[in-house]
């Protein structure tokens, strides 16, 4: 990655009508960072003056290709870092989900994932050096939650993915991470959390007593493509207020 102090750091985010990518987009601008959103509508993209807005379907080889080349261009260079945070949430169990729903699943969450990093990685290749890759994926990868089975299927596919990409690209300098969120409140979940009894229940799934926020998550993502995380790669990091790691004793009275 380009670390000298004078120069933008450039970053690409898919998913960028989304609420964590908004917000992860605010917090690298404030950084000095220079941004590519890419969005499949790009008239829901927010793009700052200084950023370049990209229409284009990130879950196809094709569409992957476009974006970077376009981000290339106004870049004179790939991207330093990539995070892709396009992806779908579908919460019901396996009898009421459809195909047609599972394979819209697995496309926005995996097949997104595996082409941003087949053009990513060409593009790094190109110019002989490394970068930074952060991935989403779910504690529903990492733990049996109910009604999860399509986007535990998904999002442990992008796991399995973010371990063996990192091992395969270590050799270009490029590091691989994903982030493994709880339920976090954005405009993709807002139905889960749509009254107080709703939120008072999710909120109590999780020991640090609250459902996370995209600033959560966004957070975190700044700081893995960051230099700061110079030295990790190929790490599934819950974001999750100890849901996956942490078992509080249960008072009964």
């Amino acid at each position: 990655m380009n670390t000298s102090p004078d120069v933008s750091q450039t970053c690409l985010i898919t998913g960028a009508s989304g609420g964590v990518a908004t917000a992860l987009a605010a917090m690298l601008r404030a950084e000095g960072w220079r941004l590519a959103l890419v969005g499949r509508d790009r008239g829901r993209l927010a793009p700052a003056e200084s950023d370049v807005a990209i229409e284009a379907d990130v879950s196809t080889e094709a569409g992957a290709r476009d974006a970077f080349e376009t981000a290339k261009a106004a870049f004179g260079q790939a991207p330093d870092a990539v995070v892709n945070c396009a992806g779908a949430v579908l919460i019901a169990p396996i009898g009421r989900t459809s195909e047609a729903q599972y394979r819209d699943c697995l496309s926005a969450n995996l097949d997104t994932a595996f082409f941003v990093s087949r053009a990513y990685v060409a593009a790094l290749q190109a110019e002989k050096r490394g970068g930074a890759l952060v991935f989403f994926s779910s504690v529903a990868a990492g733990v049996g939650v109910g009604n999860h089975p399509a986007i535990a299927a998904a999002k442990g596919g992008v796991e399995a993915l973010t371990r063996a990409l990192a091992a395969d690209a270590s050799s270009l300098g490029l590091r691989v991470n994903a982030i493994a969120p709880g339920l976090m409140d954005t405009p993709a979940t807002a139905k889960f959390v749509s009254s107080d009894l709703a939120r008072r229940a999710v909120s109590a799934q999780y020991p640090l007593g609250r459902h996370g926020t995209a600033d959560d998550a966004a957070a975190l993502a700044a700081f893995l493509v960051s230099p700061r995380a110079g030295w990790i790669s190929g790490q599934i990091i819950a974001v999750d207020g100890g849901f996956l790691g942490v078992r509080p004793a249960v008072k009964v009275s």
